[in-house]
């Protein structure tokens, strides 16, 4: 629950330290701007929301690792993408898309803060604990913390802490373990196809390299 905190206050603290021009600037999501990437970070907010004032009463069905699936690489056709562009387009000036996140944001924060990890709820017809629903989200802060400085060398990246638990979780859906050699971020980013290993890379990672990129759905 702390990690999800500190990882979610760090990719806020990263979008208000923006500067307007940033918002133009590719996100390291293919096909996103950064305010794209930002205006998605508001579903991921509403997301957290509402998912925490939805108790269930059955057993859990999914846990932090198993809440994600693996999935096909988008191909730029789904509906809920385009959308987000179009959305992210019509706030037209950066601040507003800054105040949203900070508000709505801001409110997910103080919900995840308060939730009892025991607590069931459920979302996209699973169940699971607040905690194991907050734990897997520490992978999508963090995978989007990347993804915001991806062109921004200045910027801060995530919680150390963050990167070394969300490489865990990574491992863990993958069933198998990046090489050593391989620090955190790199994990993810090759892991997850944010970018492609170097030949060394590849031939340290064996049997896995055939089996990446890891698309997270």
């Amino acid at each position: 629950m702390d990690l999800f905190s500190r990882s979610w206050a760090a990719l806020r603290t990263a979008v208000a330290e923006l500067a307007d021009e940033d918002f133009a600037r590719p996100s390291g999501c293919t096909g996103w701007r950064v305010r794209d990437l930002v205006c998605h970070l508001v579903i991921d907010a509403q997301d957290v929301l509402i998912t925490l004032v939805t108790p269930a009463e059955t057993e859990p069905t999914r846990d932090a690792v198993t809440y994600w699936n693996l999935v096909e690489a988008p191909t730029g056709d789904d509906p809920l993408d385009a959308l987000i562009v179009r959305l992210a387009a019509a706030y037209e000036e950066p601040w507003l898309l800054k105040f949203h996140l900070d508000d709505v944001g801001s409110a997910a924060g103080r919900a995840a803060g308060l939730a009892d990890p025991a607590l069931r709820v459920s979302t996209q017809d699973q169940v699971l604990t607040a905690g194991d629903y907050l734990g897997a989200y520490v992978l999508e802060w963090t995978l989007h913390h990347l993804d915001l400085i991806a062109h921004l060398p200045d910027a801060a990246p995530p919680p150390a802490e963050g990167l070394a638990r969300s490489r865990e979780l990574l491992e863990r859906i993958a069933g198998a373990v990046f090489p050593a050699s391989f620090s955190d971020t790199d994990a993810l980013l090759i892991g997850t196809g944010r970018r492609s290993p170097g030949a060394a890379e590849k031939a340290e990672l064996g049997e896995l390299a055939a089996r990446l990129p890891l698309v997270l759905g």
